[in-house]
């Protein structure tokens, strides 16, 4: 089963949204099926076969999510983050500011979700192959 150490040495190729495709395919490879990851902290929960299941330390100091939610500015900001523009600390920062609490990543639906911090769906998008 996959380490805490992969999935980090997988993440240390992201710089930019624009690397989140590569990033998705190396979870495959490792056997990741499933995983949240919180904004609050950037903790994730990271799921495999056979009810295989570790999480991550927080990443980095608590965040305040926004109790409202702002789709179009999260949107905005997604798209921005997609295009390159922002890392992945600021696309966290800009996600707590938007209310998004946690997204949810489904490798074998291929979708990452987006949830506010009541738990509301957001957004669902296909992952890029």
């Amino acid at each position: 089963m996959f380490t805490i150490e992969q999935i980090k040495a997988a993440h240390a190729k992201v710089h930019s949204g624009a690397d989140f495709p590569d990033y998705v395919q190396d979870l495959i490879q490792l056997g990741v099926i499933f995983y949240e990851t919180y904004v609050k902290d950037g903790h994730t929960e990271y799921y495999g076969e056979a009810n295989y299941q570790i999480t991550s330390g927080p990443v980095y100091e608590p965040l305040i999510i926004a109790t409202k939610t702002d789709r179009i500015a999260f949107l905005d900001d997604l798209k921005a983050h997609q295009r390159g523009l922002t890392n992945y600390m600021a696309f966290c920062n800009d996600c707590a500011r938007s209310g998004i609490a946690k997204w949810a990543m489904d490798m074998q639906k291929r979708t990452c979700t987006y949830y506010d911090w009541a738990g509301n769906e957001i957004l669902v998008e296909n992952i890029p192959n």
